[in-house]
């Protein structure tokens, strides 16, 4: 089965449910709202958020939306996907993106970019806004490297904001005493929880509508059940729904009902 002829049965413009849409095509429930409004008002403030939730939850859809929304001339955006790097990983991404030459030691390299965030603020104008993605992976040393890096100027104010983005496990962590000097720093905490079966209703009309199709594609019971076996995470629900739409499409039929529905879930494994 092609793409083509999938989008050709159900007169698509475009393929639904697709990870990469602009940001003012996006969904906007209200736990990605809220999510976006906090982390706009995070990077205002310059201050050290925590983004939680989990996985397809959409906390880097929601992070992605707000930093979109930056004035380039005014933020800069370092974004570190992947925290096993280490502490000197960490801070030479954050030197290097600042447009100079990380030290190779580890001992110069955190006040080189504590230096250059500030340089960056001060000098140019720019807040940078530091994102680290799957921070549940961070170490207690990279933790206690950004709290050094958020301690700059003895506490009059931090030249940059950060976001922590991570599952769950991050906000636990968090409040372990041996992090409580960092933990006390958090301005702005947020957690992406699943969308209501109401707003699951309304995602998929949303993305069948940008797709297209503006007429009733899902029955409600097929709506149903994907709500209930994605948990409203909208991650899942984009698997299902796609997934679905293709056993609907195998047995030609013109609307996805609650055996196709039951035929997506089966091929995830309940998801």
């Amino acid at each position: 089965m092609s793409v083509q002829r999938l989008q050709a049965h159900y007169g698509f413009t475009r393929m639904p449910f697709g990870r990469n849409l602009a940001p003012g095509m996006l969904h906007r429930h209200r736990g990605l709202g809220e999510a976006i409004a906090r982390i706009s008002w995070c990077v205002d403030q310059h201050a050290l958020g925590v983004i939680t939730g989990e996985v397809g939850a959409g906390k880097t859809v929601a992070v992605r939306a707000a930093t979109a929304a930056l004035d380039s001339s005014r933020h800069v955006v370092i974004y570190l996907p992947n925290p096993s790097v280490g502490v000197r990983g960490m801070l030479h991404h954050i030197v290097a993106a600042l447009g100079r030459t990380p030290s190779f030691y580890t001992s110069i390299l955190t006040p080189q970019a504590a230096d250059a965030l500030a340089a960056e603020h001060a000098e140019r104008g720019r807040t940078p806004v530091v994102v680290i993605d799957e921070a549940h992976l961070l170490d207690n040393q990279q933790l206690e490297a950004l709290r050094m890096l958020s301690n700059h100027d003895m506490d009059s104010g931090s030249p940059f904001a950060a976001l922590l983005v991570g599952q769950p496990t991050l906000r636990h962590r968090l409040r372990l005493g041996v992090l409580a000097a960092l933990d006390q720093r958090i301005s702005v905490r947020c957690t992406l929880t699943g969308m209501t079966d109401q707003e699951t209703a309304d995602y998929l009309t949303h993305h069948l509508k940008i797709a297209g199709r503006s007429d009733t594609l899902f029955s409600g019971d097929a709506i149903t059940l994907i709500h209930n076996a994605a948990r409203g995470y909208p991650r899942a629900v984009n698997n299902l729904a796609i997934n679905a739409l293709t056993a609907a499409f195998a047995r030609n039929q013109a609307i996805v009902d609650e055996k196709s529905a039951r035929a997506a879930i089966a091929e995830t494994g309940g998801d």
